[in-house]
């Protein structure tokens, strides 16, 4: 059966010398595999370039029932991305939020609010020129709203990252966020992406942050495991 879907390719593996398997987290359908079949063709209709991090994909695609692999009839970059490719910056933030995304939405079913949130997301990174050191923890924080487990807001001194709330007692356990990050973590919460430069970090403390928000994850996703794209942002935001 023919379905039309948007789509956000989340990891590409090879499949055969000039075909892959996209893995691609689609507004109807949920995580799909994907074979194309000449991807890799200099004129291939979907073409691997297309597959890259962060790509918003219009798609008419086959959905069989109970298929492993599932097959697209069409695809489009819809709108395509004209800075992030290009950017350091942006692809590298790009790379990273792509990987975080294929561990939590692995377990997703079709969420058509999940999908305008990282849509709204993915088109705000390409159209803004600067003020994105803070990008990528506003996007991990308002993510989890989505995924069920964003945090719950209070002025209370301590974060307990087993719990998801604020703590006015500091836990049993090392899972924790006291302040100056506390606080920090409080403005990351409550903020847009527009006003995301606004909040004041150094380099150390915005690696550290980014450290204990992946902690965060992993403490509340299933198998989440190592990033190993977290290095690239180390190097360009905290060093």
């Amino acid at each position: 059966m023919l379905q039309q879907t948007k789509g956000i390719t989340l990891r590409v593996t090879n499949y055969s010398e000039s075909s892959v398997v996209a893995q691609i987290y689609t507004e109807t359908l949920g995580l799909q595999s994907y074979l194309i079949n000449g991807a890799k063709k200099p004129k291939a209709k979907i073409n691997y370039n297309m597959l890259q991090p962060f790509h918003i994909l219009e798609m008419v695609v086959y959905n069989k029932e109970n298929n492993n692999l599932q097959r697209i009839k069409e695809a489009h970059q819809i709108p395509p991305l004209k800075s992030i490719p290009l950017n350091i910056v942006k692809s590298s933030i790009a790379m990273f939020l792509n990987e975080v995304l294929y561990k939590v939405l692995r377990h997703q079913h079709p969420e058509p609010q999940l999908f305008q949130f990282l849509e709204n997301a993915i088109i705000w990174l390409d159209e803004t020129d600067d003020g994105l050191a803070n990008y990528h923890l506003v996007f991990l924080a308002k993510l989890s709203h989505y995924l069920g487990f964003k945090p719950i807001i209070s002025n209370l001194p301590y974060f307990d990252l087993m719990e998801g709330q604020f703590s006015n007692n500091l836990p049993a356990h090392f899972h924790v966020l006291q302040e100056p990050y506390s606080s920090y973590l409080r403005e990351i919460l409550q903020t847009s992406f527009s006003n995301c430069n606004k909040i004041k970090l150094n380099k150390p403390d915005r690696t550290y942050l980014l450290q204990k928000l992946i902690d965060y994850y992993r403490l509340h996703t299933e198998n989440f495991g190592e990033v190993n794209s977290l290095y690239i942002l180390e190097e360009i935001f905290g060093n």
